[in-house]
């Protein structure tokens, strides 16, 4: 693997984590609101840190950490659907993402575990587009 960037389970949870705060943007309940957007934001930022520790072990742990958060996201969005906060198009749409981004995290999980992730070169990181 060259960088986390280039994984598209990063890129799908950034895109999960930009998406959950376009949706909630009129949410009125912060405190809620602030756990949705740290559970979001802490997928693709916890894939991120895997990667750059250069470990495969590291990486592994930081992926189930990543995977735990997406966890964490859909119950929220089940609360904030629940509570009315989303609209059902919104939910469902983060929903899926989240569902995704989950699946895409154990296909590497299950990679490293059968020893077929390839190691990331130092000094390959991207300028991000």
């Amino acid at each position: 693997m060259e960088t986390f960037e280039k994984l598209d389970a990063w890129k799908l949870a950034k895109t999960l984590a930009l998406d959950t705060y376009r949706s909630l943007r009129h949410c009125r309940d912060f405190a809620l609101m602030d756990q949705i957007h740290r559970a979001a934001v802490s997928i693709p930022c916890n894939i991120a840190e895997g990667v750059e520790r250069n470990s495969q072990a590291e990486f592994k742990n930081f992926l189930g950490i990543a995977k735990g958060s997406a966890g964490e996201l859909r119950t929220q969005l089940i609360l904030a659907k629940d509570l009315e906060y989303l609209e059902h198009e919104a939910f469902e749409r983060l929903w899926e993402a989240s569902i995704r981004v989950s699946q895409l995290i154990g296909g590497l999980i299950r990679s490293i575990e059968k020893g077929s992730m390839p190691a990331r070169p130092r000094g390959s990181a991207l300028k991000p587009s």
